[in-house]
């Protein structure tokens, strides 16, 4: 049975030691197909974020919406997503038959999440189908929970660039969520992952150098995104406005630093944090008004180390 991990996975597991216990665990959790639960979860979505390719191998981070019920699970292996993509979303090219396309249901309220990767089957004026390679759980650790319902929006402008820029800097520096999406090219165990990062509003630092400075904190230990990143450092942010609906998609290139190389720099590990992630800004794209689901404040996680460094 090949392992559900690939080398850039399997590499951080054995340097932190846990390689013969996440093959055991990963073995057992990570499904060619949707268990029940997950199929039922998916339906009560009002969105899913995705992970994609453009033809240039760059991942892209964006978002489906819909009345809850526009993605639904017509058998385990196969996910039916019903909904309308705006032309200038980057996902909307990347739709083809046979493209790989991660997955997170997340479900704010109740701070759920399941990951679903696959390709793209079937695609039509309506839709299109996910045909299933891996489905499984992630915990509900630095999600911020919000209550949401639906919020009718006159979409605003779209703007572009490169680079740091003022026009998003404001949202990235008081965010408290944002999702990564990043790409692994393994036949058998790679494909695109969509991942959840959160913190406390602020948490992702402008540094002296020009990136964006992310902690990472603790977690499940199968390091998905961190070992794509290792392997191939281009990844795509998404970061949303929960309170206008802008969306930022942002371009970037990771470097993954140890507590040791940042001693060696003089660079501040973030309180919690144990390692971090320097993201440098490529291409952007901002989307005014594009989100139609409004949201409460945040009820922050319980899991929050104290901010600091």
């Amino acid at each position: 049975m090949n392992s559900p991990f690939h080398r850039g996975e399997q590499a951080i597991q054995s340097r932190l030691g846990v390689r013969d216990k996440l093959e055991e665990i990963g073995r057992r959790v990570i499904r060619p197909y949707m268990p029940e639960q997950h199929r039922e979860f998916f339906a009560q979505l009002p969105w899913l974020l995705t992970g994609s390719l453009a033809a240039d191998g760059w991942p892209h981070a964006s978002l489906l919406h819909g009345a809850p019920g526009f993605a639904y699970s017509p058998e385990p292996t196969v996910l039916r997503v019903d909904a309308a993509i705006d032309a200038d979303d980057p996902l909307a090219s990347h739709l083809q038959r046979g493209a790989p396309l991660g997955l997170l249901g997340l479900e704010l309220p109740t701070r759920r999440r399941n990951r679903l990767n696959g390709q793209i089957g079937q695609r039509d004026g309506r839709g299109f189908t996910l045909q299933v390679r891996q489905s499984f759980g992630n915990c509900p650790k630095y999600i911020q929970a919000r209550d949401w319902h639906a919020q009718s929006r006159t979409p605003g402008p779209t703007e572009h660039g490169s680079g740091l820029d003022q026009r998003w800097l404001e949202l990235a520096r008081r965010a408290d969520t944002l999702f990564i999406a990043s790409h692994n090219a393994d036949p058998q165990s790679g494909g695109v992952d969509i991942s959840h990062r959160g913190g406390a509003a602020g948490f992702l630092a402008l540094g002296s150098d020009g990136r964006l400075w992310l902690p990472d904190y603790s977690g499940n230990l199968m390091f998905n995104t961190l070992g794509n990143l290792l392997l191939e450092p281009r990844c795509g942010l998404l970061l949303i406005d929960f309170a206008s609906g802008d969306l930022l998609h942002l371009q970037a290139r990771a470097e993954l630093f140890w507590p040791e190389q940042l001693a060696a720099q003089g660079q501040p590990l973030a309180a919690g944090a144990e390692r971090m992630l320097a993201l440098t800004p490529g291409s952007w794209l901002l989307r005014r008004a594009r989100l139609p689901l409004a949201f409460g404040p945040a009820q922050p996680s319980p899991a929050l180390p104290i901010q600091g460094t």
